[in-house]
């Protein structure tokens, strides 16, 4: 009878989307404590981070013995964000936490009954799921992850003032990633520089579109796109075998193996969610809470090993910036 019952709990759990497929993951709620969901899309570097600070924040505020977290890892299957939210809202959260933007589209029917505070939206206006940043509609607010894309173009130019043509990796159904493909389209013609995009699917598709990418570039520059950052391992191997610098989007695809960007912290990105989170769960309408865009304080990520394998050297405008960050 127990083995029996062993499976049916088994089950169930594996109907609710990620219950058991993650350390994370908090089990059964406790009474007389706050409820936070979180759904994460996938399993990569700059998502995780911003988990890991997420919680680390909430301890440094005090909200670790006040608060359960039920995390939800959808495993990069869109179809599996309204199973994920169903169960949320059948389960009654005082507030919703989503991390990347089609977590953050998905969750649009919590909002109804539940606060939601996303994370890691590059473009929340153009992903509708806020019209106004300062005051911000429907039940939802949170942080965005703006790239800065002029920067990245200019830091790639000083170190490499050659550069003739760049290439774009990208997931064309993720809103995050046109948004920044339209902006990395101006900067080019602004700049004078030829283009070559390729798109992808999924990230099984990445290690083909780059092969064919590399012989028609000097370097390559990548979003903060869900679908490349899942196999960012990847593509930094054969770029750095093809001797081609990958410039992107996020600190943490840098961390992967990446050559460099300018950007923000994806740490302080998810402290920051944390607080918003907290003040949701105390009381403050998300109305009165304008979305958090990180574009100040921007850091210089070089990961100093693809650098020495690509034999490239920084000019000293870089290598002495009190921003600069060097990796491994």
């Amino acid at each position: 009878m127990k083995k029996v019952k062993a499976l049916l709990i088994a089950l169930v759990c594996m109907a609710l989307v990620g219950c058991s497929s993650q350390p994370k993951e908090t089990g059964v709620q406790t009474e007389g404590k706050k409820k936070i969901g979180v759904i994460q899309l996938t399993e990569h570097t700059s998502l995780n981070m911003i988990y890991d600070s997420f919680v680390e924040e909430l301890d440094n505020l005090g909200y670790t013995d006040k608060v359960t977290i039920d995390f939800k890892n959808a495993q990069n299957e869109m179809s599996n964000i309204p199973s994920i939210v169903q169960y949320f809202d059948a389960n009654k959260q005082d507030v919703v936490v989503t991390i990347t933007t089609p977590v953050a589209q998905g969750a649009m029917a919590l909002t109804k009954n539940t606060p939601v505070v996303f994370a890691a939206v590059t473009d929340p206006i153009a992903a509708k799921v806020v019209t106004d940043l300062e005051k911000p509609e429907g039940n939802i607010t949170g942080t965005s992850d703006m790239v800065q894309i002029d920067e990245i173009i200019d830091l790639a130019l000083t170190i490499q003032p050659d550069i003739k043509t760049m290439g774009f990796i990208y997931n064309p159904s993720e809103t995050n990633s046109v948004s920044n493909y339209e902006r990395f389209q101006a900067a080019c013609n602004d700049r004078n520089i030829k283009m070559e995009v390729t798109s992808i699917s999924t990230s099984i598709d990445l290690q083909t579109a780059t092969s064919a990418l590399l012989p028609k570039v000097d370097a390559i520059f990548v979003p903060n796109d869900n679908t490349v950052a899942e196999a960012m391992p990847v593509l930094a191997k054969l770029a750095k075998d093809a001797k081609v610098p990958v410039y992107t989007g996020a600190d943490s695809m840098v961390m992967d193996g990446g050559f460099a960007t300018i950007g923000i912290d994806y740490v302080a990105l998810g402290k920051k969610t944390a607080e918003i989170a907290v003040q949701v769960l105390e009381g403050t309408p998300t109305s009165e809470i304008p979305v958090y865009v990180f574009k100040d304080d921007l850091y210089i990520t070089i990961n100093e090993g693809t650098m020495n394998e690509l034999g490239l050297t920084l000019p000293s405008e870089i290598a002495n910036n009190e921003k600069l960050v060097l990796v491994k």
